[in-house]
């Protein structure tokens, strides 16, 4: 069993390549959570598998002066977290030469994984922060190598189901026949959003609040608010409410429009989503009339909301057993 490593800015998600455990630990880097803690942990949780597979995003987070700073670092860590071999996977796969390579490549991994599966795609994965989009064809993918070029290509879509800023997604809101702009103002997140609405759980709020107060639906109630500078007294549940509906179809909109744009580009009508925000990418797929194939009815809900982790501990469990077939073969970075 390979364990498979996926370390964000925000979350580390982990996964083992037979698909019995997933977890996903809030982490945010750039307030000096407790990694290494945190995969010792994962550690101790697990039968000691063969090896440790990783994909890294978290290098972007401010904590860090640069992005070759921020993989040096996050390599270190888990070096000295787990006793095994650990497999860092990059935009070229195992066999890299450069660190930066390993820069935000977890949609690297889940693309080569589906990749192999066959079939052309529009692979999709929407988490809490950010979306990639990207064309597999002819069982590669057709994608820019780094998060610069991706964002400037469309491939990342910087918006996700819960951490994004509401003012980020929704410039004003219809309030009682006013159309109010939002402050520009971390008052409010799309988690709020969502959760007043009833479409995530409390446990499902996987993120920090914007003033550092509950997770229940009244103080998501009064986030809201706040985002038109007023409260609940003034705008009533009703105003926040539809702050909240009209935040969640934007964002919709949003995603309907990248996903279209790759589609045509790339000549593709198939989808594949994964992610927390599956459920969001199915209904933009059905709202384009693209087929729609989920992560989570073929391998689980905890494998989609995990999808990079679980990806590259089956490449890097590929990679072995061809090693083994083939002892001559090289040896992963």
């Amino acid at each position: 069993m390979i364990l498979g490593l996926d370390i964000g800015g925000a979350n580390t998600k982990a996964a083992s390549s037979d698909g019995l455990f997933t977890a996903s630990v809030y982490l945010p880097l750039w307030k000096g959570a407790p990694l290494e803690e945190a995969l010792c942990s994962i550690a101790r949780r697990q039968p000691q598998p063969q090896a440790v597979a990783v994909v890294i995003t978290g290098e972007l987070a401010d904590c860090f002066s640069c992005k070759r700073e921020g993989l040096e670092s996050l390599m270190a860590c888990v070096r000295r977290s787990f006793s095994i071999p650990a497999y860092f996977w990059g935009t070229k796969g195992f066999g890299w030469t450069d660190p930066l390579e390993l820069a935000a490549a977890n949609w690297s991994a889940s693309a080569a994984f589906l990749g192999r599966e066959g079939g052309d795609c529009l692979f999709v994965d929407m988490g809490s922060t950010t979306t990639d989009i990207i064309p597999i064809k002819g069982r590669e993918a057709r994608a820019a190598k780094t998060d610069f070029l991706r964002l400037a290509s469309g491939e990342l879509v910087y918006m996700g189901l819960l951490r994004t800023r509401l003012d980020a997604i929704l410039p004003a809101a219809r309030i009682s026949r006013r159309v109010v702009p939002l402050a520009p103002e971390f008052f409010a997140t799309m988690a709020d959003a969502r959760l007043a609405l009833g479409q995530i759980s409390e446990e499902r709020y996987a993120c920090d609040t914007a003033d550092g107060a509950g997770k229940d639906r009244q103080s998501a109630l009064r986030r809201l608010a706040r985002c038109v500078c007023a409260d609940l007294e003034e705008i009533g549940e009703v105003g926040a409410l539809a702050i909240a509906g009209q935040a969640c179809q934007r964002q919709k909109d949003i995603l309907v429009q990248a996903i279209a744009r790759q589609a045509e580009e790339h000549g593709l009508e198939r989808l594949v989503a994964a992610g927390t925000g599956e459920l969001l990418i199915a209904d933009a797929a059905a709202f384009l009339g693209m087929g729609c194939a989920r992560i989570s009815e073929r391998y689980g809900a905890g494998i989609s909301d995990v999808f990079p982790a679980y990806a590259v501990a089956r490449l890097a469990e590929m990679e072995i057993l061809d090693r083994q077939c083939h002892p001559g073969a090289g040896e992963p970075v």
